[in-house]
């Protein structure tokens, strides 16, 4: 765009600030020459944006890599198990008072427990029952905090108030203490009971964190313009609000998961989980290898590394998504 020397300077400046202004508005983006030109060039939004930055990020790949060898693991461990972690094949090597817990040996890498049972099958099984439970606890916390949180942040007032005053009371207490609770409570302990435990304590989290989010969507231009228009208010709240309240909700959900693996494993370390052990569990491993702590750590420290390892994986991702889409972070 070359100056129109017939042009004045103060109209050629109008002119700059109305391109700089449609582009800030949702046009293409561009930047400004020396000679106070815009040099336009395509826009970017915040996904893409987020994208750019989280796959150069060392921290998110480690994260994700870890995250998806773990879910690849879970899904295929029936199929990749070298031997059934029901069956005791190696429980005629097992002598209470000389050998209670067999070595490794060919076909069997990690050993066996106390019942002959192959530990690396076991471990490769628990993978699958651990996820499990992550995943159902998340999902069902997420739905609930989504419900109590669309109901407080659309209507306000009382309906607000009360939400929150129960929010907060469930938060006031320490969330295993409030799971153990919960779980001991049932009168029968099963996984079920673990992943209702540990949904009920992440609802409030899940809540909060939306009824936040939304009371900030609903002061913004769009909402407010909507309004003005005489749009109906559940059409304000399902349509402009909510779709805009979730990224934060979703990233959090990624971060609670690591925090529900550990609960589920601290439930099953202390008898409130599964007894069935037909169906390992990383959790349940660690609770039955205190027996033999002293004499086999080996016992814990494969549930528990694999423990670690997951849950820092999905907080590492989950960070840095949070960080990648919190527009106070970009540069």
């Amino acid at each position: 765009m070359t100056p129109n020397p017939l042009k004045t300077q103060a109209d050629r400046r109008k002119e700059r600030i109305d391109d700089l202004a449609a582009t800030a508005g949702g046009s293409p983006s561009g930047t400004v020459t020396g000679a106070g030109e815009i040099e336009e060039s395509p826009g970017v939004s915040l996904i893409a944006s987020a994208w750019r930055r989280l796959r150069r990020n060392p921290v998110f790949l480690v994260g994700a890599g870890i995250t998806l060898a773990f879910v690849v693991l879970a899904i295929v461990a029936p199929w990749i198990a070298p031997h059934d972690p029901t069956q005791g094949l190696l429980l005629d090597k097992v002598r209470q008072q000389s050998n209670p817990i067999p070595g490794s040996e060919p076909g069997f890498p990690l050993g066996a427990d106390n019942r002959g049972r192959d530990l690396l099958s076991r471990l490769l099984v628990g993978a699958q029952q651990t996820l499990i439970v992550g995943v159902g606890a998340t999902v069902i916390g997420l739905v609930g905090g989504l419900t109590l949180g669309t109901l407080a942040g659309a209507f306000g007032g009382w309906v607000d108030s009360f939400i929150m005053r129960v929010v907060d009371v469930m938060l006031s207490i320490p969330s295993l203490l409030l799971a153990m609770s919960l779980a001991a409570v049932a009168a029968r302990p099963s996984q079920m009971t673990v992943i209702l435990a540990i949904a009920i304590v992440e609802i409030p989290i899940f809540a909060r964190l939306l009824r936040g989010s939304m009371l900030a969507v609903r002061s913004s231009d769009h909402v407010l313009a909507a309004r003005a228009l005489g749009v109906k208010q559940s059409a304000v709240v399902f349509r402009h609000i909510i779709p805009n309240s979730l990224a934060p909700v979703i990233v959090q959900a990624t971060i609670v998961l690591a925090t529900a693996i550990i609960d589920a494993a601290a439930l099953s370390f202390l008898g409130l989980g599964n007894p069935d052990d037909r169906k390992p569990e990383w959790g349940q491993m660690l609770g039955a290898s205190q027996e033999f702590l002293g004499d086999y750590p080996h016992l814990a420290f494969y549930p528990a590394a694999c423990i670690i390892i997951v849950a820092l994986g999905f907080t590492l991702m989950g960070e840095s998504l949070r960080e990648a889409l919190d527009p106070k972070s970009r540069r």
